[in-house]
């Protein structure tokens, strides 16, 4: 493909030396100012996350898409930045945990594509050492596309001050953003607190971006070329199927692609939320996705409509997909956290209690009939169930065995969260019953 057909776009990298530095708050504020100034923004988040692309949903005014070389893969993160470069006139993409963390790394990613990093450091607790980190990150891999340091949680300007004295003339800082406990976002034990439930989130971002228009980060930053990719057409192999998809607040961790792929294979989507009760819309299958179901035992426990429905569509032998927070909610029972315990759907047998640490996390592949559906694992809570699994995930990182499937009649479940376009065959026949044969 020559570089003529290549479409140019201001495109910048958020990373950071960790986590908790404030990446999905300043991302989300400078794409909250660009499109207050009436710019098209695009925000990619990297690797697998469900609740800052919410976040960052809220502030562009457009879905957020995962990029991963490993579980989305370099061609579908190359086909998703170039079809963005056609529409933007900004690309954002926040980078996960540390600039160099993970195989592959956030720097992985921004080389491949080339978009500069601009890092984000928190300064609590910091003066001259923030020129060391800021040298540190921008000279460790060679050939790094960097655009400079973002200094976070700055005290006064006096301590902006101390911050640049010692700065390499060769790094620049962008600028600084003022500690502001007002504009911090919340968390709780999977991450942050869900888009839909900061009730004054516009607020927030709105003085994020205040703090913006200080920065040198009101101007474009470079235009980086990104080129096309050959996509195979995708087969239309749910053609004429309804798929029922759980979504309210206990079931929300769904990737956009997921919903994408499933509508361009020809399904048409019906939503329903178990939190109010709603009716199963008429159905050919069934989609629970993971989410916060410990949150909510109470609401769910009373949920009886929704919960009867679900066991006539699994008693007339549909087809019923169930993730993570999905499959806890079909199990016997659930214990949340605080040890309170509550009854589920009773479709699977066996029970789950929350932990106080995480009992599974990482990328992980499964091979089912259709071939390998590559995805991630990342929950607190523990499986107890006598129903033997029928195959267990591989980890990308380790040759020990990864998540467990379980299968009971109609039913397929597992914690993972699987990456539906890593395998369009495979998802097909999860919706179709014959995912394990």
């Amino acid at each position: 493909m020559s570089a003529a057909t290549a479409r140019h776009c201001p495109a910048l990298f958020l990373s950071a030396p960790a986590s908790h530095q404030g990446k999905t708050t300043l991302t989300a504020g400078i794409a909250r100012y660009h499109r207050d100034q009436g710019r098209r923004v695009r925000v990619f988040k990297t690797g697998p996350d469900y609740l800052d692309p919410y976040i960052l949903e809220k502030a562009s005014g457009h879905p957020v898409q995962s990029l991963d070389l490993w579980m989305t893969g370099e061609p579908d993160c190359r086909r998703r930045l170039y079809d963005a470069a056609g529409d933007a006139d900004l690309i954002l993409i926040e980078g996960s945990m540390g600039l160099f963390d993970g195989t592959p790394s956030s720097a992985d990613l921004a080389e491949t594509f080339g978009v500069p990093v601009l890092a984000v450091v928190d300064t609590t607790g910091m003066a001259q050492t923030f020129a060391a980190v800021a040298h540190g990150l921008s000279s460790f891999r060679p050939g790094l596309p960097f655009h400079g340091v973002l200094a976070n949680c700055v005290a006064s300007s006096r301590h902006a001050e101390m911050l640049l004295q010692a700065l390499p003339a060769g790094v620049r800082c962008v600028g600084t953003v003022m500690r502001d406990e007002a504009i911090t976002l919340p968390e709780r034990h999977l991450g942050l607190v869900q888009a839909q439930e900061i009730d004054d989130l516009e607020a927030r971002q709105q003085q994020v971006a205040a703090q913006i228009a200080a920065t040198e980060l009101i101007a474009l930053p470079p235009p980086v070329a990104f080129v096309p990719i050959q996509s195979d057409a995708v087969p239309p192999l749910l053609a004429h199927m309804t798929i029922a998809v759980a979504r309210d607040n206990a079931f929300s961790f769904i990737y956009p692609a997921n919903i994408e792929l499933l509508t361009a294979m020809g399904a048409t989507l019906a939503f329903f939320s178990p939190l109010a009760d709603e009716a199963l819309p008429p159905a050919d299958a069934v989609y629970l996705p993971g989410g916060y179901p410990e949150l909510h035992l109470t609401t769910l426990t009373a949920s009886q409509r929704t919960a009867a429905n679900l066991r006539q569509h699994v008693a007339a032998g549909k087809p019923l997909y169930a993730e993570c927070g999905g499959m806890l909610y079909l199990l016997e029972s659930l214990t949340d956290k605080a040890g309170n315990c509550a009854d589920m759907l009773g479709l699977l047998p066996g029970h789950a209690a929350l932990g106080q640490r995480l009992a599974g996390l990482g990328l992980q592949s499964l091979r089912l009939a259709g071939g390998e559906l590559r995805g991630h694992t990342f929950h607190y809570s523990s499986l107890q169930t006598p129903l033997p699994p029928v195959t267990y995930a591989t980890r990308y990182s380790s040759s020990l065995p990864g998540e467990s499937l379980y299968c009971r009649g109609s039913i397929v479940a597992s914690y993972l969260h699987l990456y539906f376009p890593s395998n369009p065959v495979a998802v097909a026949r999860l919706f179709t019953g014959n995912a394990t044969s």
